[in-house]
């Protein structure tokens, strides 16, 4: 059985022109549109590039998902 990789979608679908990023996960169309077939090492790497491009919308105002839980938010 092929392991998968949960999508980052969070339902929140809204494609930022200028960056060309879902505002809810943070994905290109064509990563989005291509992402159950792609292969884990793909999907993988998509998801390594995230947290960045959740910073670079962050910043603009742009993010509307959910941020990331930290454990120093616990503190």
């Amino acid at each position: 059985m092929k392991p998968t990789v949960t999508s980052p979608c969070v339902n929140v679908c809204q494609m930022d022109a200028a960056s060309g990023w879902c505002r809810g996960c943070g994905r290109s169309l064509s990563e989005i549109a291509g992402w159950g077939g792609a292969p884990e090492t793909r999907q993988r790497h998509i998801l390594d590039q995230l947290p960045e491009r959740r910073v670079e919308l962050h910043r603009h105002g742009l993010w509307l998902g959910p941020w990331p839980h930290t454990e120093e938010q616990d503190r």
